[in-house]
């Protein structure tokens, strides 16, 4: 694969980043693609290691090696036409993916890893730009009907492969735009909502029909009854997310400037397509606490310095993570070390092992915290005697992560069983896999494994609509 001594020839080239000073005043992308020499050096970078053990490392499996050389010899379009085989969104993951496929790469033994995400990232742009990317719609139609709830990674890839061979879909989005935390929970510094748009009108083109604006199995008045999907379609895919967040249940929780991070990231969002919203949470001239360490967390930090925040503070309670992982333990999986982002590059003052006991407040309004240190032995956590301080704080954003799906609604509606974490219990393997409790209801994506990657996502709703295929018609050719 690639060049046989490309990897002690070429060393691993980082895309170019806008600096820092100058994309603080914008919410555009900064991050940009190889040039055609650039991504195929990194692509003769990718040794013939016998197993590439970089297609397991990476949830949809996707054939590294091929497209890598492909690149290398400048076959761009077979390339484009190897990712989509196994991705059916590669400008998503292309730009937001964490890459756990670097992480799997056998140079990474000793060596910096095949620049993969720069790759992919390069290859489906090129694809747009050359009008590549063209929609598939079916040659024949089955008359076979699948409700979608969400139109997320996992909900779009699902309805995508269903509609490709033959069946109508329609996906239900309660929002009022398509995309789900794609759309309102990835800041557009991130990924810029032009790339899910173009890809709805791909899926348009290939018969998949979408209504947003409609709630499945909600309070409102105007919601839509789950039984009524269940009535009207041959089989229902629930892909609506983990959408609870974690909260903190300490005194001073309802002080005015504390949110959760979800209340916080959407505006701005909103504000970006042209939106007005009333009483945005801004962070401009405000001491801002972030608390909680990923990567929800992170896109607070880079929004609340594009509002012009006087300073930002990320806390976590958990340990500080090693600087770099020891490799002969952890390759080829996925490493516990410190991470910083290109959000903490732009500026944001860190600590770990801290735990929030209260929010102190004044009229009604969050003016301090009050934290503790805390030690972790045998994982368990106990407080630093004498550690006690209280910080100043304006607005604080809680970004703690998302324990579970929605539970008022819809799938109340459904009397759907849940696992002990409290997702649709629904297995990936063997007979019956990603179907629910309840006949010809199939859920993935995080509604089904709780919060993770997009591209985790975009393998269960690939998954899914397999053996939703198989459902309907007995036998399925989508592939696994």
């Amino acid at each position: 694969m690639g060049k046989p001594t490309g990897f002690i020839e070429y060393q691993r080239l980082a895309e170019v980043s806008e600096p820092a000073k100058s994309r603080l005043k914008h919410y555009r992308e900064f991050i940009l693609a190889l040039d055609d020499e650039q991504a195929s050096l990194q692509g003769a970078r990718c040794m013939d290691c016998g197993i590439p053990f970089c297609s397991s490392g990476c949830p949809v499996n996707n054939i590294i090696p091929d497209w890598n050389d492909l690149v290398y010899r400048g076959h761009w379009e077979q390339a484009l036409a190897v990712l989509h085989s196994t991705n059916n969104f590669p400008d998503f993951t292309g730009r937001i993916c964490p890459a756990p496929c670097e992480a799997a790469c056998t140079l990474n033994i000793n060596t910096d890893p095949v620049g993969i995400k720069s790759i992919e990232h390069a290859i489906v742009d090129k694809g747009w730009e050359k009008g590549w990317i063209l929609p598939q719609p079916p040659k024949l139609k089955t008359g076979k009907t699948v409700a979608v709830v969400g139109s997320g990674p996992a909900g779009l890839a699902a309805a995508q492969q269903l509609a490709r061979v033959g069946h109508r879909v329609v996906v239900f989005e309660k929002s009022d735009r398509l995309g789900g935390l794609l759309r309102y929970g990835i800041p557009d510094f991130k990924m810029e909502k032009l790339h899910i748009d173009r890809r709805i009108a791909q899926m348009e083109a290939e018969g998949v029909e979408f209504r947003v604006n409609h709630e499945i199995g909600g309070g409102a008045a105007e919601a839509i009854p789950a039984e009524r999907l269940l009535a009207e379609f041959d089989a229902l895919i629930l892909a609506g997310g983990a959408e609870s967040p974690r909260d903190l249940p300490v005194p001073g929780r309802d002080l005015d400037g504390v949110h959760f991070a979800m209340d916080f990231l959407p505006q701005q969002n909103k504000v970006n397509a042209g939106d007005q919203v009333p009483e945005q949470i801004k962070a401009t001239g405000k001491r801002v606490v972030v608390i909680g360490g990923g990567d929800t967390g992170s896109d607070c930090v880079g929004t609340s310095n594009r509002h012009g925040a006087l300073s930002v503070t990320q806390f976590e309670l958990m340990p500080q993570p090693p600087e770099s992982e020891n490799k002969s333990l952890t390759w080829p999986y996925w490493p516990l070390k410190l991470r910083t982002s290109s959000s903490h590059e732009e500026g944001c003052a860190r600590d770990f092992a801290v735990s929030t006991k209260e929010f102190i407040g004044e009229n009604g309004k969050v003016k301090a915290l009050k934290l503790v240190r805390v030690e972790w032995q045998n994982g368990r956590m106990s407080e630093v005697a004498g550690s006690e301080v209280d910080i100043p704080a304006d607005l604080v954003l809680l970004a703690m992560g998302f324990v579970a799906p929605i539970k008022n609604g819809l799938l109340e509606q459904l009397a759907l069983e849940l696992d002990a974490r409290g997702n649709v219990k629904a297995s990936t393997d063997g007979d019956g896999c990603y179907a629910s409790s309840v006949a010809k209801v199939f859920a993935a994506g995080d509604m089904r494994r709780g919060q993770s990657l997009v591209v985790w996502a975009i393998r269960e709703g690939r998954q899914c609509a397999r053996e939703v295929d198989a459902f309907l018609m007995g036998r399925s050719d989508l592939p696994r």
